[in-house]
């Protein structure tokens, strides 16, 4: 390093060019490829900023030097279009006056680029850039290569609103076209496990520990294949009973912004698990958190010994009346939702299997999209990839394939046959 430069600090894992002092100048400084480069002041934010983009982006480029680009002195930063896009994100992914959970997944997406190019012109920001924004979800986030892709394509799609809004030329976004996603195999992000199908003895084994409205909305699932969020908001408005065969119309899906119309037929079983909800106002949601509060809290009582004869401890007593005051101020602060939704729908599955757990019971981890996995399976072996397909709802075949796994029977006796 330049004379008039101290001692650099610890450095970062895999021996990266540190964040150094230039005593001189008094500002922050880092030699990447031979070429020392200013951040600004020593220890501020910005220079922070400063050293994390230009690492990125030496790393992105093979640790060579990168070509330097020309900042336009005119134009919006990165961060106000950010800004600009997430108002408009508020209330195009609305529905019925709420957020889609989208706008979750596209404040996720943008953490990185905020983090790394916030405070530059957004006219500048090109391929190079975007792949340095990648590498960062793949090192610092440690993200798997699909969730990485989605990430990607999220923030592309940012930039080609930009354009549609006269934000930024085409031109930025027809560069950032260029950085395709990353593909299994050739990159060094981490590939995620796809999910299995799971044994019914594991669903079985679970549904003892479930409120009833957890339980029925397990069983539906299974022998109906449905998605989480299709389950959790079912009412009586929207099934159909009119004819032998019920057919229930989610009022939103997953691909309800695309005008399809989903119908998914109701058998006899998944009658049988619904009905005891039925007795409810049309527009009340079937499987209700606060029912389900209320049967765990009466099956709690009742399941205490109302003929115990030991003695009750005054520490018992005070443990008692915390409980209750604990539990009336988290019904005044949290009440509970007029439905689940696919993450409390989650936990109340995995609470359930720590129960079980703690009471000596031996059963795998899962969670309810694995069941749409095992019916999906299930389907494909008696009816074929036709029949998975339409009874998952989905469009075209290729995407049943990632949902139905391969039935090996077929390929074991045409081995054992003629192999």
């Amino acid at each position: 390093m330049r004379d008039g430069t101290t001692e650099p600090k610890a450095r970062t894992s895999g021996n990266l060019p540190a964040y150094c002092l230039h005593r001189r100048s008094g500002q922050a400084v880092v030699r990447l490829s031979g070429r020392d480069h200013y951040l600004g002041p020593y220890n501020s934010a910005e220079s922070r900023e400063k050293y994390d983009r230009l690492l990125a982006e030496w790393l992105a480029n093979g640790r060579q030097p990168t070509t330097p680009v020309t900042v336009q002195s005119a134009g919006l930063l990165i961060n106000e279009v950010l800004l600009k896009f997430i108002d408009h994100a508020d209330q195009y992914y609305c529905r019925d006056g709420q957020r889609s959970t989208e706008v979750v997944n596209l404040k996720l997406a943008l953490r990185p680029l905020k983090a790394l190019y916030g405070d530059t012109f957004a006219n500048a920001f090109g391929p190079l850039a975007l792949k340095a924004v990648r590498q960062h979800m793949i090192d610092v986030q440690d993200l798997c290569r699909n969730e990485v892709n989605k990430r990607l394509g999220r923030i592309k799609r940012v930039f080609k609103w930009a354009v549609s809004e006269q934000l930024i030329p085409p031109s930025v976004f027809e560069a950032l076209k260029t950085v395709d996603g990353l593909r299994k195999g050739r990159s060094a992000a981490r590939e995620k496990a796809p999910v299995k199908s799971i044994d019914d003895v594991h669903v079985d084994a679970t549904i003892p520990f479930l409120t009833p409205q957890v339980a029925a909305m397990v069983q539906l699932q299974r022998v109906t294949g449905m998605r989480p969020g299709e389950i959790t908001i079912m009412r009586p408005a929207d099934i159909d009973r009119s004819n032998p065969i019920w057919l229930y119309c989610p009022e939103a899906h997953k691909t309800s912004y695309l005008d399809v119309v989903k119908e998914v037929p109701l058998g006899p079983k998944a009658q049988e698990l619904i009905v005891p909800f039925l007795d409810r106002p049309d527009n009340s949601f079937l499987f209700s958190p606060r029912e389900s509060e209320e049967w765990r809290n009466e099956h709690r009582a009742i399941s205490r010994d109302p003929n115990r004869k030991t003695r009750i401890y005054p520490s018992e007593l005070r443990a008692r009346q915390q409980r209750k005051q604990l539990s009336k101020r988290t019904k005044s602060k949290r009440p509970k939702r007029e439905h689940f939704d696919t993450a409390s729908y989650r936990r109340a599955i995995k609470y359930a299997i720590a129960k079980a757990r703690r009471q000596g019971v031996v059963l795998a981890d899962w969670h309810p999209h694995q069941l749409r996995h095992t019916r999906a399976t299930e389907i494909r072996r008696q009816y074929g990839v036709e029949g998975a397909q339409v009874v998952l709802g989905h469009a075209r075949a290729d995407v049943t394939e990632i949902y139905a796994e391969r039935n090996l029977g077929l390929a074991t006796r045409i081995a054992r046959e003629t192999g």
